[in-house]
């Protein structure tokens, strides 16, 4: 896999990164610890032993974290069909946000049709 990069916003405040098994090695957690990032990534299973209950555990808490992020981003791929094919980041960034939005509104319009199907 290739190594997390620091491509950061300034505006983004969170130190956590999320992220499965395949970016957890020595150099990407170094670099993340250097950079002042917290690691959620995934832990792998031992070779040829079982999964330690506690690592089970602790990566069960980490899948409910990306699970709400990765439905969305699989939804936009699928679905709404996002394929992001733009000259230059300012671009790039409208078709994202555009496409947020209408995530946004779709998923608004499902809640309130089903809050009102429960009452």
């Amino acid at each position: 896999m290739p190594p997390i990069t620091t491509g950061r916003s300034c505006r983004n405040t969170a130190s956590d990164v999320w992220a499965d098994t395949a970016y957890r090695s020595k150099a990407n957690e170094r670099h993340l610890a250097d950079n002042g990032l917290r690691s959620q990534i995934h832990r792998k299973k031992p070779p040829a032993r079982p999964m330690p209950l506690n690592v089970a555990r602790a990566n069960g808490a980490k899948s409910k974290v990306r699970v709400a992020v990765e439905h969305v981003f699989a939804h936009q791929k699928g679905p709404m069909g996002l394929v992001v094919r733009t000259i230059g980041l300012a671009r790039a960034r409208v078709m994202i946000g555009l496409a947020n939005i209408a995530y946004n509104m779709r998923r608004a319009v499902w809640l309130t049709e089903h809050r009102s199907a429960l009452t």
